[in-house]
């Protein structure tokens, strides 16, 4: 890396929590923030480390890393609000990141899908930061646990149903909350006018079924998708960096991606 940071940001509530800003050369192409997985319960960007400078060194792009406040101690909406913060720093400092107002984009993986995805509705509806695009691996967009990929035994290995019930009564204890767009972004009244997205799934996750749900919808109302389905891979295939081959393949797929949208 040509350039590592690290930050500690001022929380909506008088909490803090701390971001790290990988610069991969002197002028990256873009500023891309990121929001790990864990089901807001687990994970760190200390674990996504290794994740995110493979992304910025592939992609050309700085990659800002939240360590956004988890739940149980931090519930819905904290993660959110958290994340929100983080986005608005970036966008406010992107010039001293990487010399130029370069384009923002915003990334996640699983419940970081679902924080990803919510922030794309904020900076519409809140106009602004404007995003050049949206990265959802695998995204939580629905609190409805009841699709095929959730009963069907095949995509239980890494990522059951019951965890994921049991992720959900962490981040939004009160069920009746669960349906709230910021927590399911699937049920947001409207998905017109989001940035372009990459969608990324896997065939066996219970996941999947929610998270192309939601790339059908964004299409259906204008918004330019590019969708794969990972074949014959599980939950969390993406952050399996020099373990998986296809975690090779899908980093350097996301880095493509984004380089289409950052060269001239």
């Amino acid at each position: 890396m040509h350039r590592v940071e690290e930050h500690v940001l001022d929380g909506h509530d008088g909490g803090a929590f701390r971001v790290r800003v990988l610069v991969p050369d002197a002028s990256p192409a873009a500023v891309l923030v990121h929001l790990h997985g864990g089901g807001w319960v687990l994970g760190d960007i200390d674990g996504y480390d290794t994740l995110g400078r493979l992304l910025a060194a592939r992609s050309g792009a700085a990659v800002v890393l939240v360590e956004y406040r988890k739940a149980p101690e931090h519930p819905f909406p904290t993660p959110v609000e958290d994340s929100w913060t983080a986005l608005q720093w970036a966008a406010e400092h992107r010039e001293a990141i990487a010399g130029a107002p370069v384009p923002l984009f915003v990334a996640g993986d699983s419940a970081g899908g679902n924080l990803a995805a919510v922030l794309t509705h904020r900076a519409r509806d809140r106009r602004g930061p404007e995003l050049a695009g949206q990265v959802l691996v695998y995204p939580v967009t629905d609190a409805d646990l009841t699709r095929p990929s959730y009963r069907e035994p095949e995509h239980q290995a890494f990522l059951p149903a019951e965890s994921m019930r049991w992720f959900w009564e962490h981040y939004v204890p009160e069920e009746s909350a669960r349906g709230h767009p910021e927590a399911s972004p699937l049920r947001a009244e409207s998905l017109g006018g989001l940035p372009p997205a990459l969608v990324l799934t896997a065939e066996h996750d219970v996941l999947r079924d929610e998270g192309e749900a939601y790339a059908r919808r964004l299409a259906a109302e204008g918004v330019s998708v590019v969708h794969h389905r990972w074949p014959g891979q599980m939950h969390a295939f993406f952050s399996q960096v020099n373990i998986l081959p296809a975690s090779a393949e899908a980093l350097d797929l996301v880095a493509a991606h984004l380089r289409e949208r950052t060269t001239p």
